[in-house]
This record gives structure tokens, C-alpha cells and sequence, in this order.
């Protein structure tokens, strides 16, 4: 089951010693900043949008503000869509790491070159890690 096979990954890590790896979930950070760099963008092409095409908006309500209201639904949709995006990237990240604390014979048998390069920055990181 997932709950099961969730506990034996956090078992592996804490009989590894990785359990910073685990407190230094980073690359979540660096890509919910990204996420709302890319929302920025967009709410700012929707500010834009409103100042290049202003007839498209005589008919919005009296003391609206259309760059306010662009700006949020350009923000909303680059948010969503970027963090759609970004979370398929970090769960590969997450699967890479958990492969490479479950089998590292193997990774070291079909990539050498791979393994060799990812053990270095590894411990150059973590170097009480146990790698």
C-alpha cells in the first residue's frame, strides 16, 4: 500500500542517516519560487494586455480596475499551471533520490559514470551521510 511503502522509504533514509535530506527539502522552496516569478510574469503580460487593447474593456463596470483584474488572472493562471508543471519535475527529483537510497548497486552497475558523479555531490553536501 502507498502508507506502507511511504514508511519503509522514511526507514531507509533514518538507517541511512539521510534524515537532513529530509529536513532540507529544498527544491520544493526553489520551485514554489518559481512558480510565483512565472505568476508574476503572467499577471505582468496581462497588465500589458489591457494597456495595448484598451477597447476591448469600455463596456467593464464604472471604477473597475482592469489592470488589477488582468494582473490577478494572469498571476492565478501562471501560479496554477507553473506549479502543475513544477510538481511533476519535483517528485522526479523525489523518485531519483529514493531509487538512489534503495539501490545503489544498481544504479552503479547500469550508470557508472551517473552514479560516480551523483555519490561525489552527495557527499560533498552530506558528508556524515553514509554514502
Amino acid at each position: 500500500s502507498y502508507l506502507e511503502a511511504g514508511k519503509q522509504v522514511f526507514t531507509l533514509f533514518k538507517d541511512r542517516g539521510w534524515e537532513a535530506i529530509i529536513a532540507d527539502d529544498l527544491i520544493s522552496n526553489v520551485f514554489f519560487f518559481i512558480s510565483l516569478v512565472i505568476g508574476g510574469l503572467c499577471g505582468a503580460f496581462g497588465m500589458i494586455f489591457v494597456d495595448s487593447n484598451p477597447e476591448w474593456f469600455v463596456n467593464s463596470p464604472a471604477g473597475a480596475n482592469d489592470q488589477a483584474t488582468c494582473f490577478m488572472l494572469g498571476f492565478i493562471v501562471g501560479l496554477v499551471l507553473t506549479s502543475i508543471l513544477m510538481s511533476t519535475i519535483a517528485s522526479a527529483v523525489n523518485t531519483v533520490i529514493v531509487c538512489f537510497a534503495e539501490g545503489p548497486a544498481e544504479f552503479e552497475a547500469n550508470h557508472p559514470e551517473l552514479s560516480r558523479k551523483m555519490r561525489e555531490t552527495w557527499i560533498s553536501f552530506y558528508p556524515d551521510c553514509g554514502v
